[in-house]
């Protein structure tokens, strides 16, 4: 099995991390030439969102992105990852990949100093897990087919939808990889 990472910007290289403690092979992708590569899953992780939505423009991966998630293949997205995948963002009209059928809030808890980590989160199918959250968005509403799987003080903060999986915390800072095999 072969994960890609969305490379561009952000906290890719601890996904890798994970990835490679799990024993799963990773490749970055920085450039359209990379998404040529053969990949069995796709790696969104957390960063700023305005700014690789923009670098994904301007290095024609956007589209190309969109086409394979539409297609299915397996997503994990974190935190800014839940943003590019959302079909709306609150109070703002820019759309990514628009393939998750939601509406997040950016920076929902505020900036850097609202960041807090939620010691006894629930997850779906995992149960308690530790979840860090900075800057981070929520889920503000879902179409009737997406699946929650987590929420924290009555906010959406992880949602599956098909071949998508996003969270709004960063669960590769947290030690604990379950939401990563549940992912695998």
């Amino acid at each position: 099995m072969r994960i890609a990472v969305l490379a561009v910007q952000g906290a890719f290289e601890e996904h890798e991390k994970v990835l490679w403690e799990l024993g799963v092979e990773s490749i970055q992708l920085r450039k359209a030439s990379d998404l040529n590569k053969e990949f069995d899953g796709l790696i969104l992780p957390g960063g700023e969102s305005t700014v690789q939505g923009k670098l994904l423009r301007e290095l024609s991966m956007l589209q190309p992105i969109r086409s394979r998630i539409q297609d299915g293949i397996p997503v994990l997205a974190t935190c800014a990852g839940l943003i590019l995948l959302a079909e709306h963002i609150a109070g703002d009209d820019t759309v990514h990949l628009g393939t998750l059928p939601v509406t997040v809030r950016r920076n929902a808890y505020g900036r850097q100093l609202g960041s807090f980590h939620y010691a006894n989160g629930y997850f779906q199918g995992i149960g308690s897990f530790p979840m860090e959250f900075i800057r981070a968005p929520y889920v503000e509403s879902v179409s009737d087919d997406v699946n929650i799987l987590a929420t924290v003080e009555d906010h959406i903060v992880g949602v599956q939808y098909k071949n998508q999986l996003a969270v709004a915390f960063h669960p590769e800072l947290s030690g604990d990889y379950r939401i990563h095999e549940y992912f695998l």
